[in-house]
This record gives structure tokens, sequence and C-alpha cells, in this order.
């Protein structure tokens, strides 16, 4: 079960690790992805804050944090194919494979139905 960031990441746990990615509504809004630009491997990112930056078609958007981890591996067939980011956001087009060091902020994450009452 994934879980939100209003700035639309989403965090989805795996063990003793999570995926991080961008939202089906992120990809809506930007279109036709080409390019993926991810924070380097081994960067610990704060809750919120960027870490990496999506292009498209149409602009940029920077790729938030939806909780402060650590980077523990970028998705390469992401890199390789950016348009992934659109046919499959919350799966085969995560961004980072991360290990959470405060599980406590998944709380104040959004989950499904309160993500869905926010993007319409």
């Amino acid at each position: 079960m994934n879980k939100y960031h209003a700035e639309h990441t989403w965090v989805r746990i795996e063990g003793d690790t999570a995926l991080v990615g961008i939202t089906q509504h992120a990809q809506d809004t930007l279109g036709d992805i080409v390019f993926v630009d991810f924070a380097p491997v081994g960067t610990t990112a704060a809750q919120g804050t960027v870490a990496g930056v999506v292009e498209s078609v149409k602009a940029a958007a920077d790729v938030h944090m939806p909780a402060t981890v650590e980077i523990l591996e970028h998705n390469e067939a992401l890199r390789a194919d950016p348009s992934l980011a659109n046919s499959d956001p919350e799966g085969a087009g995560w961004f980072y494979k991360v290990k959470l060091n405060n599980a406590a902020e998944l709380d104040g994450l959004m989950d499904d139905a309160a993500y869905q009452g926010i993007t319409g």
C-alpha cells in the first residue's frame, strides 16, 4: 500500500526498504516524460526536500522525498526509458529504493483516499 506526500510522490514499504516515485496525478500533469535526474546513491534526503528532477515535453518538476531516507538505489530502467514514469508511475516507474530514517513520518502522509481527495 502506498502512502502519499502532498508534493505528488509516493512511498511503499517493501520489507526493510521502501520504493519512492511520482504519482499517477504527477505524470498526468507533466505529460510525456523524457528525462529523469536522480540524487546520488548514499544521499540522505529529509522529508519534503528535492531529491531529483523529472522533465517532460511540457515542464520540469522537482521530485520531493515523502519521508527522510537514505538513497540505496536508482531505477536504472527508468533512466534508460523515462516513459516508464508515464506508463507505470506507481510500479515499474519507481525512482528510488530507500532506507527509511524515521518510519514515524509515514503516519503524517496520506492514504489513497486522502490523496484522491486533493487531486480530484
